[in-house]
């Protein structure tokens, strides 16, 4: 082979060599790590950073301390009146609406039925026969007082006068319950139909009942509410509960008041029973000043001032709310932060006074402000997840 064959031979060789070396690669970066529990959340420097993430500790002030509490706006029994037909009846007419103020006394509804009729009929003649058996007993006594009337006679017009007077008298406190008076029937007046009024003033809260329906004795036909006496009925779960005393001041919202102060009652009467599926204790509170822009069943939430403690607190921005719950975040490791759950208590200047459903040492690390990035990077993490 010639010389010049030889050298192209050799460079072809080296070139082939070369481009079946091995590349160079570049490396990859470690993937960051993952939380090691569903309540933690880590983010790099960078993010905490673009967040504005606050750290420090729980801070410790005098608070009002109170017991947190749910309930209704109420009136006394006596102040709630259902009215029911004595006897069976048809409606014949309605005299008032729901939410309509009536007077005590005032007309509701108008009932008829012929036993209104038969038993006005037996009052007149009971008070019939018991004239003529008044009249029997006189003529009876004449004759034995001349000794001339057998005496069976005398004790016989005795007990027929004695028995027709208990039958008249039961009959007219019938007609009383019907609310037909009997002074009006010894005058000739019969009427068809009975009426129904109201034995206490106050609000129309339901009723149940339209123009030709029949209606019987147990059936409520109208429910009134008297609201001159409205109170609170709170729960108290067990655990609060040794904290409510008589006197206490009670703070409370209704729904439909979002802003302005809120409404001011008292505690007048602590339960002595528990609830044994809720595990709460019913709290009586007078309302203070008496109020007439309530409605018997609305629904409260209420604050039980229960004296002023020494509370940890936390700002605003540290408190996640979610639903029902509330959350803080701590500081488990550089980057990483835990969710932990708390209960929350007055609110004062922007501080909230919390209660730890766990231990958590004074020294942690708490997000003080940032807590809610916090959760969207955790809900972020948990979706990703899924």
């Amino acid at each position: 082979m010639k010389p010049t064959s030889l050298l192209l031979l050799a460079t072809l060789l080296t070139a082939c060599g070369q481009n079946n070396a091995p590349e160079k690669q570049t490396p990859v970066a470690a993937a960051p790590t993952r939380p090691t529990t569903p309540d933690e959340v880590r983010i790099s420097p960078a993010q905490a950073q673009a967040a504005g993430l606050e750290l420090g500790g729980f801070t410790w002030k005098n608070l009002a301390a109170d017991v947190q509490a749910n309930g209704v706006v109420d009136v006394p029994p006596q102040n709630r009146a259902s009215i029911s037909a004595v006897m069976g009846g048809y409606v014949q007419s309605v005299a008032v609406l729901p939410g309509q103020q009536v007077r005590r006394g005032a007309v509701l509804a108008v009932l008829r039925h012929p036993d209104y009729l038969k038993l006005q009929q037996e009052y007149l003649q009971s008070r019939a026969r018991v004239t003529f058996l008044q009249q029997e007993l006189k003529r009876q006594q004449t004759l034995d007082a001349e000794d001339v009337g057998a005496k069976r006679k005398l004790q016989q017009a005795q007990s027929d006068y004695a028995s027709e007077q208990a039958n008249l008298q039961s009959t007219a406190g019938q007609l009383r319950l019907l609310g037909i008076s009997p002074e009006r029937l010894n005058q000739g007046r019969i009427s068809p139909t009975v009426t129904l009024t109201a034995p206490i003033g106050g609000n129309v809260a339901m009723v149940h009942i339209n123009p030709g329906q029949y209606v019987n004795p147990q059936d409520v036909l109208v429910e009134l509410v008297d609201p001159s006496h409205m109170h609170l009925e709170l729960q108290v779960f067990e655990r609060d509960v040794n904290q409510v005393r008589n006197g206490q001041p009670v703070l409370f919202r209704v729904p439909s008041q979002q802003r302005g102060p809120e409404m001011t009652a008292s505690v007048y009467l602590v339960g002595k029973s528990f609830d044994p599926e809720k595990r709460t204790v019913n709290v009586h509170a007078h309302l203070e000043p008496e109020r007439t822009d309530l409605i018997p069943g609305q629904y409260v939430a209420a604050a039980i001032q229960t004296g002023a403690a020494r509370q940890r607190t936390l700002p605003e921005d540290a408190i996640v709310q979610a639903g029902e719950f509330s959350y803080i975040f701590t500081q488990s490791a550089p980057g990483a932060f835990r969710r932990v759950k708390v209960a929350t208590g007055t609110t004062e200047n922007g501080d909230v006074a919390l209660r730890l459903l766990e231990p958590l040492p004074d020294s942690t690390h708490v997000v003080r402000r940032g807590a809610y990035f916090l959760d969207a990077e955790l809900k972020k993490g948990q979706d990703a997840d899924e």
